[in-house]
């Protein structure tokens, strides 16, 4: 599982122009599935994003997390972060779990980062044609994955 984080003042998501989720202060996360990812790495991928300290403190120090600020959190399923693009111009997604795979663990990640939080997540469309509407804060953008956890 693959997650791009980033800190926001706000963001949002639409499909055909209607929106399907949004957020003020908080996490954009887009997140990556594939074929062997389980409800392990959800949940210590979901525990690091509600936790992660990278909200300013009175003193301007990363030391908050989302939960602190009492931030959201907007999830956007994004195949695409499992790109290979070794051979020739056009990416492969052959690492991406089919939706079928993927879209459980997408709505599960949701739940669980919901009784995380406290409140509901916000989501994209899953195999939407979404638009995302962002606010980088700081610029303030982290890159996961939990096959690589001694590294995270």
């Amino acid at each position: 599982m693959r997650a791009v984080i980033q800190r926001v003042t706000q963001a949002s998501c639409a499909v055909d122009q209607v929106i399907t989720g949004e957020i003020q202060q908080g996490l954009l996360v887009l997140l990556g599935i594939e074929d062997d990812d389980t409800s392990a790495d959800i949940k210590w991928l979901g525990q690091k994003l509600v936790n992660l300290r990278i909200f300013s403190d009175e003193n301007g120090l990363m030391n908050k997390s989302v939960q602190d600020v009492d931030g959201g959190i907007l999830l956007i399923s994004q195949f695409t972060l499992f790109a290979q693009t070794k051979k020739g111009n056009r990416p492969s997604f052959i690492r991406a779990a089919k939706p079928e795979r993927a879209k459980p663990l997408y709505i599960e990640m949701a739940q669980y980062l919901s009784t995380l939080l406290g409140k509901d997540v916000q989501l994209g469309l899953f195999g939407g044609d979404m638009k995302i509407d962002l606010i980088n804060d700081g610029p303030v953008t982290i890159i996961m994955n939990t096959k690589d956890k001694e590294n995270y």
